[in-house]
């Protein structure tokens, strides 16, 4: 007897996180891009004094955390949607936006969970090639057609660490039908914000109306918060009406609602964690050109570097010697390894690690 698995989804690879070599006592994982300065003193205090209430499920709307944002967007609750990690969001669009043959656009060399979950639901990628390791929009534009249902732009992109321009981006976003729901990956924003030329306006889009732009965010990298998985959407009511349709119930806990409200107003926290990120930025600039490498300039807290051969090859040498690190040719930059940014000792160890390894 045969079981009914969908031809689609059995061709997925399962995910398996990278299996340790005997020998390695001490690992150091740079494959997450999470914060080395580990999570929000603030939203440390809230989970203590939130953890005897676990027995009680979540507000399952998130209303708290959705006012909070709100008040700080210049937004009001109905523009925003909670998820478990913004990741959640792309499964959820992707589940209530698309029918089975249905065209998805992207860049190739982009987040790779777009492609596996328009891989998921039986819907057709169209990969736009990147210019210079950032989105072409004229080209993703271009690439639109009739059975084109959703566009994916990931700014700041992973994994080569790429803006989009502003200007292009406005000019990107009257190009495409408003019938074409356009969603703007914006994970790693607080990285980019301070940067003149990065297109932070999609909330300023919004307070304007636009109803097929959808904003994901998330607390999991300079809230320091990636093991509690909040991410949100930011959309037009009548999308998050919508949207919120797929969504399970209690998909944020208890406690990750809690954290992620004290997170929001520590201020404090985020300047040390974007300073900490500055210099080690520096530091990785200045040692991979010691080395002779190549990399991308980054606008966020993670870089991809050219190792000259297939990543694999590369990340594997570096997991034999504790380091866990992400080969890109997968995900269409090939030749590529992207680390996170650790501690300034963690970040001294790798840089030595990936000498040894290249040269």
């Amino acid at each position: 007897m045969t079981l009914p698995f969908k031809s689609h989804i059995a061709k997925l690879p399962a995910y398996k996180p990278p299996a340790v070599p005997p020998g390695v006592e001490r690992v150091i994982d740079l494959s997450s891009n999470e914060n080395p300065l580990g999570p929000s003193p603030k939203a440390m205090a809230a989970l203590q004094a939130a953890v005897g209430t676990v027995n009680r499920y979540p507000d399952a709307s998130s209303m708290a955390l959705k006012v909070a944002l709100a008040e700080r967007l210049g937004l009001i609750p109905g523009n925003i949607g909670l998820g478990n990690g913004a990741d959640e969001w792309v499964l959820l669009l992707c589940l209530s936006l698309l029918e089975p043959g249905d065209e998805v656009i992207m860049a190739k060399g982009s987040f790779i969970s777009y492609l596996l979950r328009v891989i998921e639901v039986g819907a057709k990628l169209v990969q736009v090639p990147m210019k210079d390791h950032t989105h072409d929009l004229e080209a993703m534009a271009d690439a639109v057609g009739d059975k084109t249902r959703l566009v994916f732009v990931c700014n700041p992109n992973n994994p080569t660490g790429t803006v989009v321009n502003a200007d292009a981006m406005e000019v990107f976003l009257e190009r495409v039908p408003e019938r074409i729901p356009v969603v703007v990956d914006e994970a790693y924003y607080e990285y980019a914000v301070a940067d003149p030329g990065y297109a932070g306006r999609s909330v300023d889009y919004l307070r304007d109306g636009r109803k097929n732009l959808i904003v994901l965010r998330s607390f999991s990298k300079v809230y320091g918060l990636a093991g509690l998985r909040v991410g949100y959407m930011l959309a037009g009511e009548e999308m998050i009406d919508y949207a919120e349709r797929a969504r399970p119930p209690f998909n944020v806990n208890r406690l990750a609602q809690v954290a992620a409200l004290a997170a929001l107003d520590d201020d404090e926290h985020v300047r040390r964690s974007l300073e900490s990120n500055e210099a080690a930025k520096r530091f990785f600039y200045r040692e991979l050109a010691a080395l002779g490498l190549r990399y991308i300039p980054t606008h966020t807290n993670f870089m991809a570097v050219d190792v000259g051969r297939p990543g694999s090859e590369v990340s594997g040498s570096l997991l034999e010697r504790g380091f866990i690190t992400t080969a890109t040719d997968g995900w269409g930059v090939p030749n590529h390894v992207r680390f996170s940014f650790g501690a300034p000792e963690e970040n001294a160890a790798f840089i030595a690690a990936l000498g040894e390894t290249v040269n």
